[in-house]
């Protein structure tokens, strides 16, 4: 550890001084003289460019030395010159019979040494030519990466990034983006190799967009594990990814939204970092592009907040870097000074561009809501979810799906928070009823399950909102517990189960309207096709508990049901014990009194 904190220079004056000391020594030998001149020649040509590389290192700004190389070559380098130092000490006294016999000198020991210092050599030189910031990436082999090419190229390829003319550095990120695709090893080099840092220095290369590309895409190919994602993160890397975002042509943030993606998806540290950099309010502007929200029919006479003002939000955020307190779209700025010719660029982007764009954002806002209360309430916060609903009403595809999905990860955070869910999903509210309305014309119109499963996992999360005379919601559900789709028809089961369960303030009111609109026979017949059935047996129990005298139940056999099933489901289910005997408990005696009833 001490020795990695050696400066380089530290670092290269240890191999200088043993040159020296070869060098002398050879000079001062009394046997072996011819092999001794050829070791003090090498290492004197080896003095040369080690002292070629301190002059190099001590020309070069610290910030933007790469030293991962140059460090490993000088530990080899080292422990070659110790050898020959050993070697030709040896050498230094008039040969006798004695001193023969405990020196053991031999010209096989000569050879090897001078080998070693021959590649010594080529290491050094190797090492010049890929810090020489004209030459681009060298894909020449030193001695040292004889059994690992790969690692001379990430080398190369990284001193370039680092430290290279601009055209060079985006050469060697795209090489470096192909090392990294589909090879863990590659990317575990890479990272090992310091080779984040250059990479975010060349994300931040606002000139050109060319270079931003070749690193976001670098970035993400290295961030697919929790490790490496959160290297990246620990490297100020959220900090810059947010930057970029905010100020970048849309080509560069379509890759940098791809990156918070995967990042924010990997690692939870990550998400939250972006979440606290506030990078959810640049995400929704962007996804919100071109979207013209509805003006609400019951608003208050004043101007409505819309997207059509993100051009000036945009103006006040390049301002302020994204770094403001602000969380909400209000349309309200107090001015900047962003450039018009940006504005210019933004407006003429090809639409196709534009749609990527979106599709990227809302796959981020999707990654970054799941599980994160802090990211679903900088997303509530916005105007997020009133152009969610827009979206998801007038485009088809990947964004819509995308889009579905990120209510549906907010609609799961508001489900074990209950301030969530008063202030971004209360049902008379314009977002709320937006959001709302949308899901179910989606359960209600579309057939595709990728479509449907999401609207209804996102209303059933939402259950505990809905009040008990709002049973369209309920009737939209059970409409889908006979869809032909086995996952969609567990899906309306489940969220029914949320209606229908105890915790559920309305869950009586909600239970009836499951038995009103026939949803104990598509139960039943759910339960003949689906072999899991935990979800449809929990249900069928609110039901008994809530409903008990429906003669709906008894017309199903949901005692006898329940009765057959209750030991096999327990068993893998202890925790439903005291819910499965509560329910048939409660189907017994609605049975009995039945019986006794029509007996008299």
């Amino acid at each position: 550890m001490a020795e990695e904190e050696k400066s380089v220079q530290e670092e290269l004056s240890l191999p200088i001084l043993l040159a020296d000391r070869v060098i002398k020594s050879a000079q001062e030998a009394e046997s072996s003289k011819v092999e001794c001149a050829d070791l003090a020649r090498h290492a004197t040509q080896l003095s040369q460019f080690l002292r070629s590389t301190v002059r190099l290192t001590s020309s070069s700004q610290s910030q933007s030395l790469y030293d991962r190389p140059i460090r490993r070559i000088t530990s080899e380098v080292t422990k070659t010159l110790e050898r020959a130092l050993t070697l030709v000490r040896k050498c230094r006294h008039k040969p006798n019979l004695l001193r023969h016999v405990l020196a053991i000198t031999s010209t096989t020991d000569f050879r090897k040494v001078s080998i070693l210092l021959e590649n010594s050599i080529a290491d050094v030189t190797w090492l010049l030519s890929i810090f020489d910031p004209e030459a681009g990436p060298t894909l020449s082999l030193p001695p040292i990466a004889s059994n690992d090419p790969i690692l001379a190229w990430v080398w190369s390829y990284i001193a370039t990034i680092q430290m290279g003319n601009l055209q060079h550095r985006i050469d060697a990120a795209q090489a470096l983006a192909t090392l990294a695709l589909d090879n863990d090893r590659n990317k575990k080099m890479i990272v090992e190799e310091n080779g984040i840092p250059p990479l975010l220095k060349l994300l931040k290369e606002s000139s050109s967009a060319e270079a931003q590309i070749a690193a976001a895409t670098t970035l993400y190919n290295l961030a697919d594990d929790e490790e490496r994602v959160r290297a990246i993160a620990n490297d100020l890397g959220v900090q810059i990814i947010v930057k970029v975002l905010a100020e970048s042509p849309m080509r560069v943030q379509i890759h940098v939204a791809n990156l918070v993606s995967r990042m924010a998806d990997l690692d939870l540290y990550a998400q939250e970092e972006f979440g606290r950099e506030n990078i959810t309010r640049p995400l929704v502007i962007h996804l919100g592009m071109d979207v013209v929200l509805d003006e609400p029919k019951d608003a208050p006479p004043r101007k409505t907040p819309s997207l059509h003002s993100l051009v000036q939000i945009n103006k006040e955020m390049a301002r302020n870097n994204y770094s403001g307190h602000s969380n909400s779209m209000d349309g309200s700025s107090r001015g900047g000074h962003y450039s018009n010719k940006k504005e210019k660029d933004r407006e003429l982007e090809p639409p196709e561009v534009k749609a990527k764009l979106k599709v990227s954002c809302a796959m981020a806002l999707w990654k970054l809501a799941k599980g994160s209360l802090l990211n679903s309430r900088k997303i509530t916060e916005t105007k997020a979810l009133l152009c969610l609903a827009k979206i998801i009403e007038k485009e088809k595809g990947e964004l819509q799906i995308n889009c579905l999905m990120t209510v549906m990860e907010l609609a799961a955070v508001a489900e074990s928070n209950a301030e969530l869910r008063r202030v971004a999903f209360k049902p008379t509210s314009p977002a709320g009823k937006a959001v709302i309305d949308q899901l179910l014309r989606v359960i209600n119109e579309e057939t595709d399950a990728p479509l449907v499963i999401p609207a209804i996992k996102a209303i059933g999360s939402l259950a505990r909102t809905f009040p008990a005379k709002d049973t369209r919601i309920v009737e939209h559900i059970v409409g889908k517990l006979g869809h032909r789709n086995t996952d969609v028809a567990v899906e309306a089961c489940i969220a029914l189960g949320k209606f229908a369960c105890p915790d559920n303030f309305n869950c009586v009111e909600h239970s009836k309207a499951i038995v009103e609109y026939d949803g104990v026979p598509k139960l039943m017949n759910l339960l003949r096709y689906d072999r899991g059935q935990v979800p449809e047996l929990q249900l069928l129990c609110y039901l008994a508990l809530h409903v008990g005298n429906s003669k709906a139940l008894e017309q199903a056999k949901a005692l006898s049901i329940l009765e057959g099933a209750a030991r096999h489901v327990v068993a893998q289910r202890p925790d439903l014990r005291e819910l499965f005997a509560k329910a048939i408990h409660h189907l017994t005696l609605y049975q009995i009194g039945g019986h006794m009833h029509r007996q008299a």
